[in-house]
């Protein structure tokens, strides 16, 4: 959350009292830096807890009423529930850090989501993610309330704090469906960029289903949202909203040389920010499944050239040792050629199902394997040559540090 270097991919949390709250992301899979997917989720939650988190947090305000896209409806109607969120790392008042960035109200009982990296110093380095000492939200009318650390995910990079609900009215906003959003649909984007509180930016969603370099830990994150509004340091944390006033994603990074917007900004779903919210509030952390191998997409040309038996798939390139994978018997390639421009396995399992879903390439392991827990045993349908097998796997469990 201090100090790290700007890259490719920056995350957009702003300073505050000099301390750099940036950090970027080394893009891992499941096992080192060379892997090219991830499998990663938290264990669903059990149906108590999980009935009383949901309880917890909506739905407690309506989508706005028309079809159009009104900016300043949707300000109008949603800044109140943005908020500044200044992070302490430290108690001496002379040496403390300060970082800030920026979240919004999701109940009336006080729960702020935000980014895991506001709220911590996750993406400084390989160690766990340390909560910093106190936490300080700020409403739109300048005051200020403090805040309790719920928990924190550091693979989703999703944030969890709370503020007694007495110590100011709260404005709550309603959570959208980002399993729905489509390409070309306009968005807003509020937070407070480089300190400017309650900004309001506005484009259009650019992409979706993007795996992008993590910012707070060594797993890709999937599913992100694409967009060009503006998403500068300080927007961390923050809502993107739909023309409908519902939160779809919570603002997480920008791509950019120099380390301001460039109209490539990317945004955590909403859907995958629910399931970490549900089990921080039940249980003060998550869990994530852990598999140990690496893939590659296997499309119809490959498949042709190398001579696989399926034309979609992930092939696996590599299993750590002594990982579940490992364990289960699943095998990586021996040797690779060049074709269309990529070096690909001459051979290798194809994994092409988890527990019955089907797999066509490697992002839709993580997606499978998210509502997945760690413990259970689930079969992977791999191809092997020419002969399918089916192999039982007994997911492990991911660490936040390796």
């Amino acid at each position: 959350m201090r100090t790290g270097p700007f890259a490719a991919v920056a995350v957009a949390c702003a300073l505050l009292g000099g301390v750099a709250a940036l950090g970027v992301g080394k893009l891992t899979g499941w096992t080192d830096s060379s892997s090219s997917t991830t499998v990663f989720r938290a264990a669903p939650v059990d149906q108590a807890t999980g009935s009383a988190a949901t309880a917890a947090v909506g739905p407690f305000a309506k989508p706005l009423s028309g079809n159009g896209f009104s900016p300043s409806t949707i300000y109008s109607h949603r800044s109140p529930g943005v908020v500044t969120i200044v992070s302490v790392f430290g108690t001496d008042p002379e040496t403390a850090e300060r970082a800030q960035g920026s979240g919004f109200v999701v109940s009336p009982r006080g729960y702020i989501l935000t980014s895991s990296h506001v709220i911590t110093n996750a993406g400084d380095g390989p160690s766990s993610a340390t909560p910093a000492d106190s936490v300080f939200v700020e409403f739109q009318d300048r005051d200020r309330a403090q805040a309790r650390i719920v928990g924190w995910d550091v693979f989703d990079d999703v944030g969890l704090i709370k503020v007694d609900p007495a110590a100011h009215a709260l404005a709550p906003v309603p959570l959208g469906n980002s399993a729905a959003v489509v390409v070309g649909q306009p968005v807003a984007a509020i937070g407070s960029p480089f300190g400017n509180e309650n900004s309001l930016a506005v484009g259009v969603v650019s992409a979706t289903h993007r795996s992008i370099e993590s910012l707070t830990s060594t797993f890709d994150l999937v599913d992100a949202i694409q967009t060009d509004a503006p998403i500068n340091h300080g927007n961390s944390g923050g809502p993107l909203f739909d023309a409908r006033g519902r939160v779809i994603g919570i603002n997480a990074q920008i791509r950019s040389s120099s380390g301001v917007a460039e109209g490539v900004g990317f945004a955590v779903p909403i859907n995958s920010a629910k399931r970490s919210m549900q089990q921080l509030i039940a249980n003060g952390s998550v869990s994530y499944a852990f598999v140990g191998v690496e893939t590659t997409d296997l499309t119809p040309a490959l498949a042709e050239r190398f001579g696989y038996a399926v034309s979609r798939g992930a092939v696996v390139t590599n299993v750590r040792p002594g990982s579940p994978a490992d364990a289960a018997g699943l095998r990586a390639g021996s040797g690779t050629a060049n074709a269309f421009g990529v070096d690909f396995p001459r051979s290798g399992d194809v994994i092409v199902a988890i527990a019955a879903h089907p797999v066509a390439g490697s992002e839709d392991i993580a997606r499978i394997v998210t509502n997945l827990s760690p413990g259970q045993v689930v079969r992977f349908t791999v191809e092997r040559g020419h002969a399918r097998r089916e192999l039982s796997v007994r997911l492990g469990e991911r660490s936040e540090t390796h």
